[in-house]
């Protein structure tokens, strides 16, 4: 199937090849597909969703772009990393077998500022006497560091404790941790007090005076909080939202220009404020993070958008959408739902409302093929996969839908 693709960017892609020697060595796995050559791999993804969308009706039409490809390595700007060893040798990387902590110094698909900060990290839990969670006794207090890289190489860090025992501790260290991470931004400590697969918990303290990382993506500021989601490939889904907004704001098929979106699931507002910046005069955004939309509301303003032009509200995005007025539903609708989709609910109100154009961005090509086959009086017009995430199966496909006669 490589041969499929476009020869120059083959020729990219194979400049690209990786060796990892956590990988080698056996000690992680996360990369399923390191061993299968990066063009193999992403012809093999697309054909897999394009062969669930083909036996979906109204979609054997599909046009399909050429795939947007990552960076082979360094892509990764968001790490969760899994603390592990003991107070005074500490390991920040994955799970293993037995429950316990491996190290993964150096990852390579991780961005070059979360592998400088690190050892610092280590240094840190090794100066403050941190116990790391042990998963088999349950005992131990730091689970997690939670790293995001902002603009210009800023970093967001979050410790995910099981209490609140040493938050003074690491509230009074924290000059000797920006000393020792320069581009350090934003800290905060998550409480975690459960025993479960859950990354975090549901208390946030932020422990710095900035409170938000700022992000440059795609063509748009935004503004990212402790607990807001983000893709954690940063070029890649800057290639989504600018595809996004282009099929969102092309000319409907009467002939108008759109005038109103909504984006569901807007997270922090990158779809919506690449919708706005492409032309669309009004653009509503819902999510049901509070932090989320807090952050949304402040990447508009920033971006220099009225309430009118962009409005963000909290809300769950079914009951939402469901409570509008139907003489207020909008020329485009973009969904970015999670894992499960849309659910039958949403779909059912989608086949509903009239709404001649929707972007449908999906990280989980059987759920999207659901979703459709609730949906049948929209076709899809043009599909394009995003490899948000690399030497694994896990892709991103974004399709532009219409409304049929």
């Amino acid at each position: 199937m490589a041969d499929l693709l476009p020869s120059m960017l083959l020729a990219l892609w194979d400049d690209q090849d990786m060796h990892c020697q956590h990988h080698a060595s056996g000690a992680c796995r996360s990369c399923s597909l390191l061993d299968t050559p990066y063009p193999e791999q992403i012809a093999h993804k697309q054909g897999k969703a394009r062969a669930l969308l083909d036996q979906t009706p109204g979609m054997t039409a599909l046009d399909w772009l050429n795939p947007q490809a990552s960076a082979s390595t360094g892509f990764r700007t968001s790490a969760k990393l899994v603390v592990g060893g003991t107070r005074r040798r500490p390991t920040l990387g994955i799970l293993g077998p037995d429950r316990r902590g491996v190290d993964l110094p150096g990852c390579p698909i991780q961005h070059p500022a979360i592998n400088a900060a690190a050892p610092a990290l280590k240094r840190f839990i090794r100066a403050l006497d941190l116990a790391p969670y042990d998963v088999p006794t349950k005992k131990g207090e730091l689970k997690y560091i939670l790293l995001t890289v902002g603009t210009d190489d800023a970093l967001m860090c979050r410790f995910v404790l099981r209490t609140r025992d040493r938050l003074t501790d690491i509230r009074r260290a924290l000059p000797e941790l920006h000393r020792l991470i320069p581009g350090l931004a934003v800290v905060s400590a998550n409480i975690h007090p459960t025993h479960e697969a859950i990354v975090e918990g549901p208390d946030e303290i932020v422990l710095t005076k900035r409170r938000a990382l700022d992000l440059r993506v795609g063509d748009t500021d935004l503004v990212l909080g402790p607990r807001s989601f983000v893709q954690t490939n940063r070029e890649v889904s800057s290639a989504l939202y600018r595809q996004a907004a282009e099929w969102a704001a092309a000319p409907l098929p009467d002939g108008r220009s759109p005038e109103t979106l909504w984006d569901l699931y807007c997270g922090v507002g990158g779809f919506a404020l690449h919708a706005a910046r492409a032309g669309i005069p009004r653009v509503t955004g819902v999510e049901v993070s509070e932090q989320a939309i807090a952050s949304a509301i402040r990447a508009a303003h920033t971006a220099g958008l009225n309430r009118d032009a962009a409005r963000f509200v909290c809300g769950d995005a079914s009951a939402w959408a469901k409570d509008q007025d139907p003489d207020a539903r909008p020329d485009v609708l973009v969904v970015n739902p999670p894992r499960r989709g849309i659910g039958p609910e949403l779909a059912q109100w989608v086949e509903h409302s009239g709404i001649p154009r929707v972007v449908y961005s999906s990280c989980n090509a059987a759920s999207l093929a659901s979703d459709l086959r609730a949906m049948p009086s929209y076709r899809g017009d043009r599909a394009r996969l995003f490899d948000m995430f690399p030497h694994t199966p896990h892709t991103e496909t974004c399709i532009l839908l219409s409304r049929g006669s």
